[in-house]
């Protein structure tokens, strides 16, 4: 799962392996870095060649193709602009196994929602499960979490207010960088427990 990801994405790299944070600490105790000069890369270029687009809540028009400088737009956009929702592609997020994520404002529970296809076979449902359960808090506590069988993807929704460094200020791409935090968190944990 991670760690062949991970594999195939450091022998893809030329002279140097530009990683993230995340991906070297956990390349280093995996041991996939000897012999492999690295680059660290600043949080704040994650996202840089990702494919970002608006989108209409109610009708899934499509309202415009966003360049990264986007992210730099406060969280609260959404609540500006409460029938938009954001939608994120990135190499990043393929190398964890996860669909694009998308966020948008809640109407009814005012929290900014995560969502997103999880690509991890239907027995890990109790693991996905128990992470959830215990690093989501407060009142962004609830998920909801269903697998498609015919995609073979988890839909997963959860609300951004309950991770861990969650602040009303975040711009848009430190919410993104906290979302793929957890979710890299998430996928070391379910290969943790194979």
């Amino acid at each position: 799962m991670l760690k062949n990801q991970m594999e195939k994405y450091i022998t893809s790299q030329k002279d140097i392996v530009e990683l993230h944070t995340e991906e070297k600490e956990y390349a280093e105790r995996q041991g996939l870095l000897q012999g492999v000069q690295t680059k660290e890369l600043e949080p704040d270029a994650r996202f840089e060649e990702a494919y970002i687009e608006r989108g209409n809540k109610e009708t899934e028009e499509f309202l415009g193709e966003e360049s990264s400088e986007f992210l730099n737009q406060p969280i609260g956009y959404f609540k500006k602009q409460k029938n938009e929702f954001m939608y994120l592609e990135s190499k990043w997020f393929d190398l964890i196994n996860v669909d694009a994520v998308s966020i948008e404002k809640d109407d009814v529970f005012a929290t900014y929602d995560v969502m997103l296809g999880l690509k991890l076979q239907k027995k890990y449902e109790s693991g996905i499960k128990k992470y959830l359960e215990e690093n989501l808090h407060g009142e962004g506590a609830r998920y909801d979490l269903m697998f498609d069988a015919n995609e073979g993807v988890w839909s997963l929704n959860f609300a951004l207010n309950g991770l861990d460094g969650y602040k009303e200020d975040l711009s848009v791409g430190e919410a993104y960088i906290l979302i793929y935090g957890f979710l890299f968190r998430l996928a070391e944990s379910i290969e943790n427990k194979q």
